[in-house]
């Protein structure tokens, strides 16, 4: 094996000496070493990092996979608010020898009723025709039946926006409808019903979340992720059937009186929560 060491031979200016030649490293060798160096640390510390981050496979957090125990819990919640819409729906019935003469005289009753609630303040967009109907009209002597006339039954749809005024409104539709006219039904509602609906909603949340607590300690358990939200709200709509013949008021009469009351919004809502042991639970918190 040869050696770097040379001998160089002695003079006149002095002894024998012994010198070691150094091998030379070139620099694109050196970087190399550097850069296999660094990347051996940093695997080494990202190995450590991630050991120290994630969990054993005895310790790892609950999931909603198939094989995971779950708790399913149902809350229930209400808000009530105040109806700021009054819907109404009146029928306007006529009757004439012919279908003709039927029709025309409910055409005019029914502008009339039109008429008298714009005149209230109901908006055109407001007023809707929901039903019309022309009938002929029999009786039976001897079991025969003969024509005696037509009946035309005409349906108005309102939405009153300004309660207070919806008696003084209905006074007005009833007085040039006069016996024509019949109300079929009420009802309030409120014209941003979302925010009734999602206060219930969330009280119906908070409800579940109570429940899923205290049921989890019970058994023993923690909860782990929610895995499904489930809303099982069911929007009703309140109209009241009155169902009644208006009469002409006489002049000096009192308006209708109409009060709007309350309304009541119910909600539901099921949660599905992961179970994970409470031991797990204490492992994480520390």
């Amino acid at each position: 094996m040869p050696d770097d060491t040379e001998l160089s031979h002695g003079t006149e200016a002095g002894p024998l000496r012994a010198s070691r030649r150094i091998p030379r490293i070139s620099l694109l060798t050196l970087a190399v070493v550097v850069a296999v160096v660094a990347v051996v640390l940093g695997g080494l510390a990202l190995g450590v990092a991630f050991d120290n981050s994630t969990p054993s496979r005895s310790h790892r957090a609950a999931s909603c996979g198939t094989g995971t125990p779950k708790l399913t819990v149902t809350g229930t919640g209400q808000a009530t608010g105040i109806p700021d819409l009054l819907t109404i729906v009146v029928q306007v019935d006529t009757t004439g020898p012919s279908a003709t003469a039927a029709l025309t005289a409910d055409n005019q009753k029914a502008s009339g009723v039109v008429a008298a609630f714009t005149t209230g303040g109901v908006a055109q967009k407001d007023i809707q025709t929901s039903g019309l109907s022309l009938q002929p009209q029999y009786v039976y002597p001897k079991g025969i039946p003969t024509l005696t006339g037509y009946q035309v039954t005409n349906s108005i749809t309102a939405t009153l926006r300004d309660i207070a005024k919806a008696g003084t409104t209905i006074d007005g539709v009833v007085g040039v409808a006069g016996n024509a006219v019949q109300i079929e039904s009420i009802g309030f509602s409120a014209s941003n019903p979302s925010v009734i609906e999602d206060q219930a909603r969330a009280r119906a949340a908070t409800q579940a979340v109570l429940r899923a607590k205290s049921l989890a300690k019970g058994a023993g358990s923690s909860l782990g992720p929610v895995c499904s939200v489930t809303d099982q709200t069911q929007i009703t709509n309140s109209y009241s059937n009155v169902g009644f013949a208006a009469a002409s008021p006489s002049s000096g009469d009192v308006a209708v009186p109409i009060e709007s009351g309350s309304q009541t919004q119910s909600a539901q809502v099921s949660l599905v929560y992961a179970l994970e042991p409470i031991a797990h639970h204490a492992h994480r918190a520390r």
